[in-house]
């Protein structure tokens, strides 16, 4: 579930205020050595191997859904990443009905593509709950957890909000036998700043109470590619982990690759 849809406005403000030489921008007051919680490997230089994370209760959610207009992370027109989602991505992942976007069930032999609409960014995506750019704690404490913040083209932009450093990572995913891949596009569910659980080496469970307690979100694609439990339910479980893009395989997922990680 993404961000409020007012942070995506600021997000698309900073990029107006940020010069494009992306200087640094001052840290949240109060959050100096404040120590994440959790077991975390150091950031490390490549190549690196990623834990898998066990177990995970998967939710399913599209560009174009309004859960609750009127909770702060209740629409998903708007990311954590870009406050013209829907505009950007192609419009709704699905089709509307009245006002209102629906998502369709995917097909293999539409390689899970959607139907109805011609998406220009890659329909393969997801969210987890560690939103680098809005949440202050999360900001704060990003260049330590991240294993990937001391990468080139990373480590030159970790004190910058127009810039994160989550944005189009790639994450293998598995159910039933099924092994799918997607970009992180948004950030949620229901907690922004849980590094412990995203980030942690020692398997640990969420820290969202909301939704069931769901670990991540996925994209309708994601959903049919793993063979979960329809678009509507919460009973299906995965494992993931992080992926470096050299390691994606071809497949759907490659058909359109997201490479932008600035703020819209």
């Amino acid at each position: 579930m993404n961000v409020h849809r007012a942070q995506g406005y600021v997000a698309a403000l900073l990029l107006l205020i940020v010069p494009l030489s992306c200087s640094a921008l001052p840290r949240p007051e109060g959050g100096e050595g404040m120590a994440p919680p959790g077991t975390f490997a150091s950031p490390s230089e490549r190549p690196r191997t990623y834990p898998w994370h066990t177990d995970i209760l998967a939710a399913t959610f599209w560009v174009g859904e309004v859960l609750n207009p009127h909770a702060p992370d209740g629409s998903q027109r708007v990311s954590a990443y870009d406050s013209q989602w829907i505009e950007r991505y192609g419009g709704c992942d699905g089709v509307w009905i009245g006002q209102e976007c629906h998502t369709e069930q995917r097909y293999e032999e539409d390689g899970w593509w959607p139907r109805h609409m011609e998406p220009r960014m890659n329909p393969f995506y997801l969210d987890l709950p560690f939103d680098d750019v809005n949440n202050d704690r999360a900001f704060e404490m990003r260049g330590e957890v991240i294993p990937w913040a001391n990468d080139p083209g990373y480590a030159e932009q970790v004190e910058s909000r127009a810039f994160s450093l989550m944005k189009n990572r790639w994450v293998e995913i598995r159910h039933a036998g099924r092994t799918c891949y997607g970009q992180i596009a948004d950030a949620g569910p229901g907690v922004y700043d849980d590094a412990a659980y995203v980030f942690g080496v020692d398997d640990r469970r969420p820290a969202n109470r909301k939704f069931r307690g769901a670990g991540m979100d996925v994209s309708p694609a994601l959903n049919g590619c793993l063979d979960l439990a329809g678009l509507d339910q919460l009973i299906s479980r995965v494992d993931w982990r992080f992926v470096e893009a050299e390691d994606v395989p071809e497949g759907p997922w490659t058909r359109i690759v997201d490479d932008d990680p600035w703020v819209h």
